[in-house]
C-alpha cells in the first residue's frame, strides 16, 4: 500500500493554471474557487496549496488587517508541513516551501516582526540554493533567487549584522542578471510565471539597479495589462508616482477595471491622494486621503498620512484643523517606515514648513518642474531667516535643476546643500550626496560618483538613514560592478 506522501503531487492541472492567472491579476474571487475546484478533482494535488499561500500573502501585505492577519498568518506554517509531505523527486517540493516562506516573510516584515522575517529570508535562500543545484535546468529558481540576491547585495549597515547572522551573501550585478535574464527567456515556466517576474523585474530595476527609465520601458515596451491586472498596475502607480509622473499614475489608477473580483486595495486611495497633493488640488487630495484612512486597517504609512492631510488644511489657512491632524500624527500608525519616522519627528517639532518651500517641493515630486521652478525663480538663500530653510532651498532648487537636466546648477546647488547640511539631521545633505553621485554615474565618470555614493553613506544621524545607505550602497555596487 502506498503511504500518503506518495501519494501527493506537484500537479499545474488546467483550474490550478487559471487559477494562478486569476490570483496573480489579484482576481482572488475567482481564484479562489477555481482552488477548490482543483482540490476537488484532486485532493492529493500540493499546487492549490502553494497558489493558496499567494492569495494569503496579497491580502496580508496588500491591506495589513490585523484580523486577517491573526487568522491567515498561522495557515503558512500549515501550508509549509503539507508541502512537506510532497515527493522530494519534484523541483517543486523545495520551491513551493520557498515561496511560502518568502510570503511569511514578507508579511512579517509588514506586521514588524523583522527577526522572524529574517529566518524565513535565509531558509527560503537556501532551500532556493539547494534546488538550483538538485534541479539546475528548472528556470523558476531563479527568479527568487536572484531577486534574494540583489537586495541583500544592497541591505543597509544597520541591517547587515542581520545577514551576516543569518549567513546570506549578495551580489547585485548577479542577481540582476538573473532576474533579467529568466524575465525576458522564452522558457516555458518563465512565460508560465510572467505575471510575477513582470512585477519583480521593474522594482528590482527602478529602487535597486537605479535603471529607472529601463523600469519604464519595461511596463510601455512589454504592453502589460494594467487594466485588468491589478497586481501589475500597482507595480506601476508606485513606480511612476516615485518617478514623478502623477498625472501618468493618475490615468493608470483611474483606467484600471472596477470589477468586485479584484482585491480590494485601500493604496489606490493613497495613491490618488498623492497625485492630487502634489498638483496642490488639496480639496481632492483630501477626500482621497480621508477615504485611505476610512479603510485601510494597517499601521504603514498612517502619520505619513495624518502629515499629508495636515498639509491639505495648512496650505488651505484653515489652522485648527491641520493642528488637530497633527496631533493623531503623533500618536497613529507606526514608525516602521522612513516617511512614518519623518512624520513623527516633523510633528514633535511643533513647528511648520514654509509654505513657499512646502508647495515648490509638492510640485516637483509631482513632476510640475517648471511650475515649481517659477515659485524659487528669483529667490536666494538670503529670503529665508531659518538655516532649516536656508538648507531646504539650496536642495530644492538643486532637485529642481536636477529633474530639468540642468546638472552643472544642480550639482552646484547640490554642493551648497552638502556644506550647509552635513551635521545636521534632516536628509536633506545625505540625499545630495547621493544625487551628484547618480548624475556622475549617469555620465560614467564612476570614481567621482563612487566618491559621492561614499559621502552619502558616511553621514550619520539623519532622516531615513537606511533607505539612502541602502542606495548609495546599490549604486557603489553599480559603480564597481559588483
Amino acid at each position: 500500500m502506498l503511504n500518503s506522501s506518495a501519494q501527493k503531487t506537484f500537479e499545474f492541472n488546467k483550474e490550478s493554471i487559471w487559477a494562478y492567472q486569476e490570483i496573480t491579476k489579484l482576481k482572488l474571487k475567482p481564484g479562489k474557487q477555481l482552488l477548490e475546484k482543483s482540490i476537488q478533482i484532486n485532493p492529493n494535488n500540493l499546487i492549490p496549496v502553494l497558489l493558496g499561500s499567494y492569495c494569503d500573502f496579497y491580502t496580508l501585505f496588500l491591506n495589513e488587517d490585523p484580523g486577517a492577519y491573526s487568522t491567515l498568518y498561522p495557515v503558512f506554517e500549515q501550508r509549509l508541513n503539507q508541502l512537506e509531505n510532497g515527493p522530494n523527486t519534484s523541483p517543486f517540493y523545495l520551491y513551493s516551501q520557498a515561496i511560502v516562506r518568502i510570503h511569511r516573510a514578507g508579511v512579517s516584515v509588514k506586521f514588524g516582526h523583522l527577526w522572524d522575517a529574517g529566518w524565513d529570508f535565509r531558509r527560503a535562500y537556501l532551500l532556493l540554493k539547494e534546488n538550483k543545484k538538485k534541479f539546475p535546468n528548472f528556470s523558476p529558481n531563479d527568479l527568487m533567487f536572484g531577486a534574494l540576491q540583489a537586495v541583500i547585495g544592497t541591505i543597509p549597515k544597520s541591517y547587515k549584522w542581520l545577514a551576516n547572522l543569518l549567513g546570506m551573501k549578495g551580489s547585485l550585478s548577479e542577481g540582476m542578471k538573473t532576474v533579467r535574464y529568466y524575465t525576458n527567456s522564452n522558457d516555458p515556466w518563465a512565460k508560465f510565471f510572467y505575471n510575477e517576474s513582470a512585477f519583480i523585474y521593474p522594482y528590482l530595476l527602478f529602487y535597486i539597479d537605479n535603471k529607472k527609465e529601463e523600469a519604464l520601458q519595461f511596463i510601455n515596451q512589454k504592453k502589460i495589462d494594467l487594466v485588468n491586472n491589478h497586481l501589475l498596475a500597482y507595480m506601476a502607480s508606485n513606480i511612476t508616482l516615485n518617478n514623478k509622473q502623477a498625472e501618468l499614475m493618475k490615468l493608470i489608477v483611474g483606467n484600471r477595471s472596477k470589477s468586485d473580483d479584484f482585491l480590494k486595495l485601500s493604496v489606490w486611495d493613497f495613491q490618488m491622494g498623492y497625485a492630487r497633493l502634489f498638483h496642490l488640488d488639496l480639496q481632492e487630495a483630501k477626500n482621497s486621503f480621508e477615504q485611505f484612512l476610512q479603510t485601510f486597517k494597517g499601521n504603514f504609512y498612517i502619520k505619513d498620512v495624518y502629515q499629508k492631510l495636515s498639509w491639505c488644511y495648512y496650505l488651505q489657512g484653515n489652522m485648527k484643523k491641520a493642528e488637530e491632524l497633527r496631533k493623531l500624527q503623533l500618536i497613529k500608525g507606526s514608525t516602521e517606515t522612513d516617511a512614518d519616522k519623518k512624520a513623527l519627528k516633523d510633528a514633535k517639532t511643533g513647528t511648520w514648513p514654509n509654505q513657499l518651500l512646502l508647495k515648490a517641493r509638492l510640485l516637483n515630486d509631482g513632476g510640475y518642474h517648471n511650475d515649481a521652478n517659477k515659485l524659487l525663480t528669483g529667490k536666494t538663500e538670503e529670503d529665508f531667516e531659518k538655516i532649516e530653510e536656508k538648507l531646504e532651498f539650496t536642495y530644492r532648487i538643486a532637485r529642481i535643476f536636477d529633474d530639468l537636466g540642468k546638472d552643472d546648477e544642480a550639482i552646484q546647488f547640490y554642493l551648497k546643500s552638502i556644506k550647509i547640511g552635513t551635521a545636521r539631521k534632516e536628509y536633506f545633505a545625505s540625499r545630495a550626496a547621493y544625487q551628484i553621485g547618480q548624475i556622475y554615474e549617469q555620465k560614467g565618470r564612476k570614481d567621482l560618483a563612487i566618491t559621492y555614493y561614499q559621502q552619502c553613506l558616511e553621514m550619520e544621524d539623519h532622516e531615513f538613514k537606511d533607505s539612502l545607505d541602502q542606495r548609495a550602497k546599490a549604486g557603489i555596487a553599480r559603480c564597481k560592478g559588483e
